[in-house]
């Protein structure tokens, strides 16, 4: 089985796990001042994605944005796109994520501790929540088998115009149902950056 194939309803029966729903669990953050060349790629991409599959929406959109975090965090942690993340294949935690952050900024293979998970769909983010919390799962798995227990994990599914965001902490997933545009991307840019220091 792949995370593909974990609905809401399925992942939250799989692994015991409560949801909570329309709870914000960002702070008040400011915006991060976009480089201008992040600035100038989504000028550029925008309109080309709209007419674009999920593959074209993750390589112009999406893939742009979480680059622009790392460089924000002087490169110290790493990003895998479209990477296997095989955890436990008996509990069906395997397949491949479209995007997966990891506080190590080792780039050749994934290390722990994997922090965020961002997830790709073309039209409605719903239907991306179940993929994307059997992910998060994966790695809150991850990290403790490789010696780097981490009990709060976070994620996103996106669209590349609108983004969700999702907490999960020990068996809680808290799942923020405001899509935030992804213009000002100031905003989606600090709210990246505050997840992948504030998981623990």
């Amino acid at each position: 089985m792949s995370y593909s194939q974990f609905s809401l309803g399925k992942v939250k029966k799989e692994f015991s796990l409560k949801v909570v729903e329309g709870v914000r669990f960002f702070p008040d953050i400011p915006p991060i001042e976009p480089s201008p060349l992040l600035a100038e790629i989504l000028t550029e991409n925008i309109p080309l994605a709209a007419v674009g599959s999920e593959k074209a929406r993750s390589e112009l959109l999406i893939s742009p944005v979480l680059v622009e975090v790392r460089r924000v965090l002087n490169r110290q942690i790493s990003l895998f796109s479209g990477e296997e993340f095989a955890v436990d294949e008996s509990l069906g935690l395997n397949g491949v994520c479209d995007f997966l952050l990891s506080k190590s900024p080792e780039l050749l293979e994934i290390e722990a501790p994997v922090v965020a998970i961002v997830e790709a769909k073309k039209a409605d983010l719903t239907v991306g929540l179940g993929q994307c919390i059997g992910s998060m799962v994966a790695a809150q798995l991850f990290n403790h088998q490789n010696g780097e227990p981490m009990s709060r994990i976070f994620g996103s599914v996106s669209n590349g115009t609108a983004w969700r965001f999702l907490q999960l902490q020990d068996k809680t997933v808290t799942i923020d149902l405001i899509d935030y545009p992804l213009l000002p991307v100031g905003q989606i840019l600090a709210f990246l950056k505050w997840m992948i220091e504030n998981t623990t």
